[in-house]
């Protein structure tokens, strides 16, 4: 299982996900945090954006905050395969 803290920009512009040099991963989402709006939102982009399942994500700590920890039902390899993809199709 992979644990992610992910910095969430809520009520932007566009949807975006961005990863810098040292793999942090920061999302900017256009839903709007309201009654939960942009937590599900969120793990539907995550689950586009890393090609998988909705119900391998879920949002451990931080579901009124802008800085969330998520769990991701995946090992370091498939994960580190996802982030290469991500990274190469820039």
């Amino acid at each position: 299982m992979i644990k992610l803290l992910i910095k969430v920009k809520p009520g932007s512009g566009k949807d975006e996900l961005l990863i810098d040099t040292e793999n942090n991963i920061s999302v900017k989402i256009k839903a709007k945090p309201i009654d939960g709006e942009a937590n599900d939102y969120l793990v539907k982009y995550l689950s586009e954006k890393f090609q998988l399942s909705k119900a391998l994500i879920q949002i451990d700590k931080g579901a009124a905050s802008r800085l969330k920890r998520i769990s991701i039902n995946i090992d370091q390899v498939q994960f580190d395969e996802i982030l290469q993809k991500l990274k190469n199709s820039k």
